[in-house]
């Protein structure tokens, strides 16, 4: 996916952890780790919307009040239905980027899935995971095809020779089965319970520095530099060092607003600040053209600002049950796929739970050291893997742009039946989706992206063994592109750093577990030149 935050008190031993179940959990799940792998004691300190705290909840005002809980949680229908169009703004790009990646891709037989097809899947799977999640789950955590997975499919596995499309998003219906099984076991709740607060609290800022970073790529603010240019920064600011073109002033004008909007506590700030910044880019294509990025570097990213030619389309939904997650056994190895399974899972695994957790914060969803329904979170999370794999768009998982509606003020599930329902009804006015330029959303990105980094108080700096695996786990998200990434360096490090401490008694049982884990993932290459 903003941030209010004191320093909380030292955590005692029985503090329980967001994530904390009964006593009748998996033998694992019961812990009594020191107290750093307890979380924020209360809502009140999670409370990551840069506004002011509600008034205690009155009585519920209705069913849909009461199933929502919208009162309880101290919000209203209307900011619920706010935030609910702000994430789906926030996020609707995917319904363009994610054809882009997977529709135009060829497999090693040279079949494409089609850039229509997946638009259109894109949009079904994503609003109805997403209205899963808020029925269900009852959290305005939006849910749709995560990058990275998509990436990763496209370009190394369906061009492995002899694999086709179909067969490749079996490797996804595997990985989401094994998550879902790893969650009715209880083991995906119990290695959160093992990770230290102060790591959970670097996670949360990670995202926030990862969100503020795809926001200023995605507008063009930043840019990274051509490894022909024999530079030592791997980013520079706008075009060549400078600031230049219509796009770039459209950000920072629609950022400076954001700011101005917020500072001043406007109710809906966010989404004013990113319709105002739409509007403002039409008038400055029409007036004067810039065109897309591809064509000029000081161009529009992606999206460039222009009327549709049609507003509905019937939506080409051929894809599903398309894929075959039979036929790549044979075609692979078995040695191959189980190998290609856990790089997958450990990725949806970790990049799902540590933007859970962000969000989580963000929306003061930690009450009594817990987070409502984590169990159904985490249910649905896995099950988006396994609808994305069936329906031939990757998996799909728990979104961060969600953090910009959670700003906007959304607390409950209803935000996310509407952010579901414009998904679906992007399959049949998806020419829409492209009105919105990534320079109007970018702004909302790199505000929530500062709300969240606030949690770097919350980390004990005075101790090496959380310090530096904390700082490894914020810094090397944004810098390595990856959440996950970010979360394997610093349960890594921590592991290490306590060993070398002497204090290993202190490393819960499951962080070995996880560290070595990530170890192997990292060294996934290496792995498969002595097995293969």
């Amino acid at each position: 996916m903003p941030h209010d935050r004191r320093r909380p008190s030292r955590e005692s031993r029985t503090m329980s952890s967001p994530f904390s179940r009964d006593s009748s959990q998996p033998p694992w799940q019961a812990s009594d780790a020191p107290s750093e792998h307890t979380a924020p004691a209360s809502a009140e300190q999670a409370t990551a919307t840069g506004t002011d705290v509600a008034a205690p909840p009155s009585a519920p005002k209705g069913g849909l009040d009461r199933w929502f809980k919208v009162t309880e949680r101290g919000s209203t229908m209307g900011r619920e239905v706010r935030g609910g169009v702000a994430t789906f703004i926030a996020m609707s790009y995917i319904v363009v980027l994610n054809p882009l990646i997977l529709g135009l891709g060829a497999d090693s037989t040279g079949a494409t899935l089609g850039v229509d097809r997946v638009a259109a899947m894109t949009a079904l799977i994503g609003g109805v995971m997403t209205i899963l999640m808020g029925v269900v789950a009852k959290t305005p955590f939006a849910v749709a095809t995560g990058l990275g997975v998509n990436a990763f499919l496209a370009v190394t596995i369906a061009t492995t020779p002899g694999l086709t499309w179909a067969q490749a998003m079996g490797l996804i219906i595997w990985a989401g089965v094994i998550m879902f099984v790893l969650v009715l076991t209880g083991f995906r709740t119990a290695v959160f319970n093992a990770v230290p607060a102060s790591l959970k609290s670097a996670i949360v800022v990670g995202i926030g520095l990862f969100i503020a970073l795809v926001g200023l790529v995605n507008a063009g603010f930043v840019r990274r530099m051509p490894d022909a240019a024999g530079t030592t920064v791997p980013v520079d600011l706008g075009v060549g060092g400078e600031l230049i073109g219509w796009p770039l002033l459209t950000f920072v004008i629609t950022l400076l607003l954001t700011i101005t909007l917020m500072v001043r506590n406007i109710r809906g700030a966010i989404l004013i600040a990113v319709l105002s910044g739409t509007v403002l880019a039409h008038v400055l294509e029409a007036v004067a053209p810039s065109g897309s990025s591809g064509e000029n570097p000081a161009g529009w990213s992606l999206v460039v600002p222009s009327t549709p030619t049609g507003l509905f389309s019937l939506p080409d939904l051929s894809l599903v049950g398309d894929a075959d997650p039979v036929g790549l056994w044979t075609q692979l190895g078995v040695t191959t796929v189980l190998l290609l399974i856990f790089t997958i899972l450990l990725s949806i695994f970790f990049d799902a739970m540590g933007t859970m957790v962000g969000l989580s914060e963000q929306a003061g969803l930690v009450k009594d050291g817990k987070i409502d329904n984590v169990d159904r979170i985490l249910l649905i999370d896995a099950a988006g893997a396994v609808a994305g794999g069936a329906g031939s768009v990757s998996s799909n998982q728990i979104f961060v742009e969600s953090s910009t509606g959670i700003a906007e003020g959304a607390r409950t599930g209803l935000a996310n039946v509407v952010t579901g329902l414009l998904f679906l009804a992007a399959m049949f006015i998806t020419p829409l989706v492209e009105v919105v330029p990534f320079e109007a959303v970018a702004p909302a990105m790199v505000v929530v992206g500062f709300l969240m980094a606030k949690n770097v108080v919350r980390i004990d700096w005075d101790d090496w063994g959380i310090a530096v695996p904390s700082f490894l786990t914020f810094v090397l998200m944004p810098f390595t592109y990856s959440i996950a990434d970010g979360i394997g360096a610093g349960f890594i490090s921590y592991v290490f750093i306590r060993v070398v401490q002497g204090r290993i008694r202190e490393i819960h049982p499951l962080m070995w577990v996880v560290a070595a884990a990530f170890v192997a993932y990292f060294g996934i290459g290496v792995i498969e030149g002595w097995i293969l």
